[in-house]
């Protein structure tokens, strides 16, 4: 990994070490991501062990992946106003103490309001350590391989997750998917604390009303998507009525954002550089990235017979095919035209898709999924690494902590109503139907990529 000395903004001590201060962000990140699949392979074991409906097994990957979205535009916000090393921080605080807890919890509504917790925490912590990377490494060559590492734990958090979810609850129950990351985000902490550079709050007023009333229209419109793709067990009238309520909220939060005198997503952000479609694209590959990391896992349980160990293991070409096109993105940013390498990226992975969507019920590894881990991988590494450089590009920097929220939460929104979508499309079960709904949305983000 390249280290840069560089001169920190005004009001910002330097680091005579960025490349470990990235070290400390990116494991963050990689934390951050990993929380949102770790648990994909042991979902059997919780549905089993806290005896849970289908709706609720859903919602404790939900319970994470929403809030987590829905805050991630406050949390940026915050760190913009209170310093950005004093909001990550307390975001590892909180988020290591409520892995705590979810690793121990005792029934499944602890653990539904502990992965709550877990994605407040992480709404602090990600979109802080987004603009903390961004001041250590000003634009250039040096920002670009520091994207790089950025965009590689950002997609192999998913893969890793699986990876990790798999050995361990193979072999310890699944408990220890969560009680596993305590250690790394109590080190995060202490790492972070010694080696990240203090930097000045830059005050302002915080968009409260924007705040609750995005958050309470994201969290209610992914609900009832939620309920509504598994009719036969609730949703309904309620669900179409929390909808209904959902939309008009974020109506509201429109209409707050134009008169606000500060508000939580300033227009002249959305108007810098390809900042608005950076985001529209982001959203796009979130829904097909949590998608992929929830079905694909129960395919391989449920119809290929692996035990969590296996899924687990055969996760690992994904993770390094993620790995390694990460690191290839901004050395062919430098060589093709940025807008033909996210689309080759985006093409690889609706590709990897479509085949994936194939797979027979007597699939092998070898067969029938290798070769879609590789090209999926492929598209997800240089999507991640392209799209979170096109987010913050021409951002002034008293708006960094917001663009990287903004960047996060359309990723993790994204997620969390695909999967409400790619659930109801599938019924739960047709897992060859979630694949090519997922594989459509990429086609989409593909074309969409060459003309926004």
């Amino acid at each position: 990994m390249d280290t840069l000395d560089t001169a920190a903004p005004a009001g910002r001590s330097t680091t005579s070490s960025p490349g470990r201060a990235l070290a400390v962000l990116a494991t963050a990140q990689f934390l951050a991501v990993l929380t949102t699949s770790i648990v994909n392979v042991a979902l059997p074991q919780i549905r089993g062990g806290l005896n849970l409906s289908a709706t609720g097994l859903s919602w404790v990957v939900n319970a994470y992946v929403l809030v987590f979205g829905a805050l991630l535009l406050l949390g940026g916000r915050l760190g913009d106003a209170y310093g950005l090393r004093r909001v990550f921080l307390s975001g590892t605080a909180l988020f290591a103490a409520a892995t705590l807890v979810a690793g121990l919890a005792p029934g499944a509504a602890v653990l539904i309001a502990a992965r709550s917790v877990q994605g407040v925490g992480a709404a602090l912590l990600a979109p802080t350590a987004l603009a903390l990377l961004l001041a250590l490494y000003p634009a250039g060559p040096g920002r670009g391989r520091a994207l790089g590492v950025w965009g590689s734990v950002s997609g192999a958090g998913g893969a890793a997750g699986v990876l990790l979810g798999g050995l361990l609850s193979g072999a310890y129950g699944w408990r220890a998917v969560f009680l596993v990351t305590v250690p790394a985000a109590v080190a995060v902490l202490a790492a972070g604390w010694l080696l990240l550079p203090a930097d000045r709050p830059r005050g302002g007023r915080l968009d409260v009303a924007g705040a609750l009333t995005s958050a309470a229209g994201l969290i209610a419109v992914t609900y009832s998507l939620s309920s509504l793709s598994s009719l036969p067990e609730g949703g309904g009238v309620s669900a179409w009525a929390t909808l209904v309520a959902g939309a008009a909220m974020l109506a509201v939060f429109a209409a707050v954002q134009r008169r606000a005198a500060e508000p939580l997503v300033p227009p002249r952000l959305l108007r810098a550089g390809l900042v608005r479609a950076a985001n529209v694209l982001m959203s796009l590959v979130g829904a097909v990235w949590i998608g992929l990391f929830f079905f694909l896992p129960l395919y391989q349980q449920r119809v290929l017979g692996y035990t969590p160990l296996e899924a687990g293991l055969t996760q690992l070409p994904l993770a390094l095919s993620i790995i390694v096109s990460s690191w290839a993105a901004p050395r062919l940013d430098r060589r093709l035209p940025g807008r033909a390498v996210l689309a080759g990226g985006l093409a690889a992975l609706t590709a990897g898709l479509a085949w994936l969507s194939r797979a027979p019920a007597d699939g092998t590894f070898l067969a029938d999924l290798l070769g879609p881990s590789l090209l999926i991988g492929a598209g997800l590494g240089v999507a991640f690494v392209r799209l979170t450089a096109l987010s913050s590009t021409g951002v002034a920097p008293a708006d960094s902590g917001v663009a990287g929220g903004l960047v996060n939460a359309t990723r993790q929104i994204g997620g969390a109503v695909g999967l409400a979508v790619l659930t109801a499309v599938s019924g739960g079960s047709a897992y060859g139907a979630a694949f090519a709904a997922a594989a459509v949305i990429a086609a989409l983000t593909t074309l969409l990529s060459l003309v926004l």
